[in-house]
């Protein structure tokens, strides 16, 4: 049993179409987009769920010929969520198009921003184009701010001692009670 290498195709073209539409700045040619993209996706779904066969009914087709039920599900679910994605997206297209007298989606303010400052400033002052103090092997260090050598870190060396705590610290972290957490309570009240 060889999938149907034409649907393969039209699935992949539908796919590929509709994404190409999403990129476009017009909701109208973004709507298509989606639906074109979904229609693929669930004629995929439906050539690598195998031959078409009998009905899914136990006692009526021999379960050996029955086609899968799931894939046929799950395209009937794509279906009804892709018609509501559809319906946002044309009431979204038909809002911008009675506020504006278009259906195109405008450039946000801050991303119109950040590429201007982006094109005016194309390297930070920070950024050193001298490499000398990255890692460029195994076990070589790195620069420090002077541009001195700071050595790797040893693999071998032994983790750094425990530090000893304080009265409190060391009572919670014994798992007993910290007299100053509770304020709320009067004195010799239980908890």
């Amino acid at each position: 049993m060889s999938p149907n290498l034409t649907l393969v195709l039209i699935s992949g073209v539908l796919v590929a179409a509709g994404v190409y539409l999403l990129l476009e700045r017009s909701l109208t040619r973004i709507l298509i987009g989606v639906l074109l993209a979904s229609n693929g996706v669930n004629a995929m779904f439906l050539v690598a769920s195998g031959a078409a066969g009998g009905a899914p009914i136990i006692g009526v087709t021999d379960p050996a010929q029955m086609s899968d039920p799931l894939p046929q599900a799950m395209v009937l679910t794509a279906i009804v969520i892709t018609l509501g994605v559809t319906a946002y997206l044309l009431a979204l297209a038909y809002r911008s198009f009675q506020l504006n007298g278009h259906d195109e989606v405008a450039d946000d303010v801050e991303d119109a921003a950040i590429r201007r400052l982006a094109e005016a400033d194309l390297a930070s002052d920070s950024y050193d184009e001298d490499d000398d103090g990255h890692p460029d092997e195994v076990g070589q260090g790195t620069g420090d701010e002077e541009g001195e050598r700071v050595p790797a870190p040893d693999p071998e060396a032994e983790d750094a001692p425990e530090v000893e705590r304080g009265d409190e610290a060391g009572a919670v972290a014994r798992g007993e009670p910290d007299a100053a957490a509770d304020l709320s309570r009067p004195a010799g009240e239980a908890r």
